[in-house]
């Protein structure tokens, strides 16, 4: 098989876009296609991530400790996961990333996208995603989709909030059109995975 460099994919969206419903079949399809890779998620990966994963999603801070926690979690994740990952050789997969917090913390609490630009490049500057797959959905579905279940603290936000971050990942995907591509999350799962499955094979 024709070696073929490692790759740092990324899915992104809003909550109940439908990221979690491919995750698995895309980690199969690249493993059929001889691909070592590391499946990880955004906040947590680590121990130490995971521990700061459930204050975020739980506890009550200000937006400015939610975005530098949020960075804290990401350089452990960055050093112990994802760094040697791809030195290794090996793909990673992960259920986001920065992006999330330019969508989350800026587009909807207000944080200085600056200020995340420049914490961002001092941490990882040299290591971004190749690909961002940005399922994306109309708010009405996300709350649909989401009844029932019990809510994170981003979850409970109003609906002006998550409408919010979603025009910040869409505006994200326009300035990034290299790396993103934006999948309609209302589609059929087949339909989604037909979709997936092109994108897969530009990579090889």
């Amino acid at each position: 098989m024709m070696f073929v460099a490692p790759r740092f994919i990324t899915l992104e969206g809003i909550d109940g876009a439908g990221k979690s419903t491919h995750l698995d079949w895309l980690t199969e399809a690249l493993r059929q296609r001889g691909v070592k890779i590391v499946v990880t998620r955004e906040p947590g990966g680590t121990m130490l991530g995971e521990t700061w994963r459930n204050q975020l999603l739980h506890e009550t801070m200000s937006r400015e400790a939610q975005t530098l926690l949020m960075f804290a979690a990401r350089s452990e994740h960055l050093a112990q996961v994802i760094r040697p990952a791809l030195t290794r050789g090996d793909w990673v997969l992960c259920d986001r990333f920065t992006d999330a917090t330019y969508a989350y913390q800026s587009g909807g609490y207000g944080v200085s996208t600056d200020a995340i630009t420049h914490i961002a490049q001092w941490l990882h500057g040299d290591c971004m995603p190749d690909l961002t797959l940005l399922f994306d959905v109309p708010i009405e579905v996300s709350q649909k989709r989401l009844h029932g279940k019990t809510l994170d603290r981003f979850e409970r936000e109003p609906n002006g909030f998550m409408q919010r971050v979603r025009e910040a990942y869409l505006d994200l995907a326009k300035a990034a059109p290299q790396r993103y591509r934006v999948i309609d999350g209302r589609k059929s799962i087949d339909a989604i995975r037909d979709e997936l499955r092109g994108i897969l094979d530009n990579l090889f």
